[in-house]
């Protein structure tokens, strides 16, 4: 696992390597959670999937990104907000060695 340095901020896009690919990461709070978005290159791969406490956000190979990405809350079981994304919630980069 790799984790993904992101900002304690209700919105925020940024790129990444991940896994060897070029991705665009987007994270965005709403009333209702808070939902990430992620694209490889110019390909969308998964936009606005809602992110829970260990759930994967992409979740199935055949959408092509090498991994999956998930939310880990190091103080207890909640879903991740803010504040405290970076600190409290981490996002994580699973590589498919984790995964299996």
């Amino acid at each position: 696992m790799k984790t993904v340095p992101i900002l304690d901020t209700y919105a925020q896009t940024f790129k990444a390597t991940l896994g060897g690919q070029a991705c665009r990461i987007e994270i965005l709070q709403k009333s209702t959670g808070m939902f990430c978005s992620l694209w490889v290159g110019d390909a969308p791969i998964v936009t606005g999937v809602a992110c829970r406490n260990l759930g994967p956000i992409v979740r199935s190979t055949y959408l092509g990104f090498i991994g999956d990405l998930a939310f880990f809350d190091t103080q207890g079981v909640s879903d991740p907000s803010s504040p405290g994304l970076g600190s409290r919630y981490l996002l994580q980069y699973l590589e498919p060695a984790d995964l299996a």
